[in-house]
């Protein structure tokens, strides 16, 4: 018989953007957006992503980072109250193996005319498949991308016609 661990982690970022509560949470909320900034691996790329941004609704991401398989998401929004607060559930699966279970709260918080994001996530994960400084690293990398994504989207509504 195969011994089962879990080992329990919780970690918050926190980061501040040049840009409108709406405008950080609509990143989330619009498929098109969303896809544009969420990939944390440059390799590989995102292959599947569905978005349905409503309470009760699901995310499912699938893709393959490494060559040591295909990372799924699959994500159950709990409460979403725009421009403020989204709550979702999800698991990570590498192939047919369930890395990890988690809860997500994302804040938005005005701070001038930026937002203050504050994500906090609580998490549980399984038999030694992945570790919670790998998970706190690629969240962070996703961050990164959405200051780059709404970096690029402000350039482009500044820009000549």
């Amino acid at each position: 018989m195969t011994e089962r661990t879990v080992v329990h982690t919780d970690f918050s970022i926190e980061r501040r953007y040049d840009a409108s509560p709406a405008r950080v949470f609509a990143a989330f909320a619009d498929p098109v957006a969303k896809r544009r900034w969420s990939a944390c691996h440059d390799e590989g790329g995102l292959g599947e992503h569905i978005l349905d941004f409503r309470e009760g609704g699901r995310e499912t991401m699938r893709g393959a980072p490494a060559e040591s398989g295909v990372f799924a998401m699959n994500a159950t929004f709990a409460e979403i109250v725009p421009e403020q607060r989204i709550i979702y559930s999800y698991e990570l699966l590498r192939d047919d193996i369930r890395l990890s279970i988690s809860l997500a709260t994302i804040e938005f918080h005005r701070d001038g005319a930026g937002t203050r994001l504050l994500f906090t996530e609580q998490a549980a994960f399984l038999d030694g498949h992945d570790r919670p400084d790998w998970r706190e690293q690629g969240s962070r990398i996703g961050f990164d991308r959405l200051a780059d994504y709404l970096a690029q989207e402000q350039e482009q509504e500044q820009a000549p016609a």
